[in-house]
């Protein structure tokens, strides 16, 4: 059987992924959350036209040789002046109060000379001078933010000031994780001769998290086919969203996952990918569950969960490019000739003469959880490279962020 190409097998993934749906929630509640609507303004922002500083709102047309103008009020924020400004007259106004019918232009303290009622200006000011007009930020029944726009704490503050008390926002899956192998343990179990502390899971739940409803750890089954089948009959009855299994989804005597699923009707899509590490990868479908079974080496199963889950997330989540931010940056050293396989070579980032650069990690076995634990990025190195110099721009995935 052929090597699916990774292009491949990320469209056809994608296109099992479900329409994001939505639900309410308040804004408090809504960091990290994803848009299912648009934002919409519910209000003139700001709501009038307001100082941009603390001085005096003046005519402009009044700021002439040998002027001086009397101070008739004040006007602070929450408390306007009420009056209109005439000729010859201003008004003492705060940062972010409203200025005054009349006036067209705000002049700061640090240029007034005050003597009892009376002030007098340095400069003569434009017409609009230091004034945010009404709307100026944004219009009542404006659209602020498409759906598909991840919430930060920087939306969530626009959100609040356009007056919207809760967001449409996705609904996000349920996950469940299960690994599988007869060699795995915990962590802290004193290791037996062949044994392997079981490290998949702690990786794989805080990488999933931030986009799921709830994440469900199920443990570790050996290479049983009865306890696998009941252990997994556990969780389709558990209504999750996707099931992510590590391990054993290869065809080899003791690679019982995919036989096992396969038997409690799930429809493998595929199962080889041209890719290296990862090339095992499964996937399939039961019923509304989408089904992952990533490969039991530890790094394998990191960069698969980031080269595919990850992006099937964000399109559940209805994110305007499932895929994730494209990056291109300058080689800091060569890379090597790759094969025929697409290689996602670990790098960190680095610094040189103010300019940001990629910095390959020479080591690719799969196993090797120490130079994944050091690495910032992976190198997109495509089928056949012959190599790349230092200074050539490479694709490169972000292992952070959402």
């Amino acid at each position: 059987m052929s090597l699916l190409p990774v292009d491949e097998a990320l469209t056809r993934i994608l296109a099992r992924v479900p329409q994001a749906r939505g639900e309410t929630l308040a804004l408090a509640e809504a960091n990290g959350r994803v848009l299912a609507a648009p934002l919409i303004a519910g209000h003139n922002q700001p709501p009038f036209d307001a100082s941009a500083m603390d001085g005096y709102a003046v005519r402009a047309a009044d700021i002439v040789e040998g002027h001086a103008l009397e101070v008739i009020g004040v006007s602070q924020a929450g408390a306007g002046y009420e009056g209109a400004v005439g000729r010859g007259q201003c008004v003492r106004i705060f940062t972010g109060a409203p200025v005054p019918s009349g006036a067209d232009a705000v002049i700061m303290q640090e240029e007034a000379q005050v003597d009892g009622r009376l002030v007098r200006f340095s400069e003569r000011p434009r017409p609009g001078r230091s004034i945010r007009p009404l709307g100026n930020d944004f219009a009542a029944g404006q659209t602020l933010l498409p759906a598909g726009t991840l919430m930060t704490p920087f939306a969530l503050a626009m959100a609040a000031a356009a007056n919207n008390p809760a967001l449409i926002v996705a609904e996000r899956p349920r996950i469940a994780v299960l690994a599988t192998g007869d060699e795995l343990v915990l962590p802290g179990t004193p290791l037996a001769p062949g044994q392997i502390v079981a490290s998949n899971s702690y990786g794989l739940v805080p990488l999933l998290s931030p986009y799921a409803r709830e994440i469900s750890d199920y443990g570790i089954v050996g290479d049983d086919r009865a306890a696998l089948a009941t252990r997994l009959e556990a969780i389709f009855s558990s209504q999750a969203d996707m099931l992510v299994t590590t391990g054993g989804a290869s065809v080899g005597d003791r690679d019982i996952v995919q036989e096992v699923l396969t038997s409690l009707g799930v429809t493998v899509d595929f199962w080889r990918i041209n890719m290296r590490p990862g090339k095992p990868l499964m996937f399939g479908t039961r019923g509304k569950t989408l089904v992952f079974g990533l490969p039991g080496n530890p790094v394998s199963a990191m960069v698969t969960a980031s080269v595919f889950i990850k992006p099937a997330l964000r399109r559940w989540l209805g994110l305007a490019d499932p895929r994730g931010p494209a990056l291109r940056l300058p080689l800091a050293a060569p890379t090597p000739p790759n094969g025929a396989r697409r290689h996602f070579m670990r790098a960190n980032l680095t610094m040189f003469e103010d300019r940001s650069l990629v910095m390959p990690i020479s080591e690719t076995d799969s196993g090797h959880t120490s130079s994944l634990a050091k690495a910032d990025v992976l190198i997109v190195q495509s089928e056949n490279d012959p190599g790349q110099p230092a200074g050539a721009i490479v694709d490169v995935v972000l292992l952070a962020g959402f």
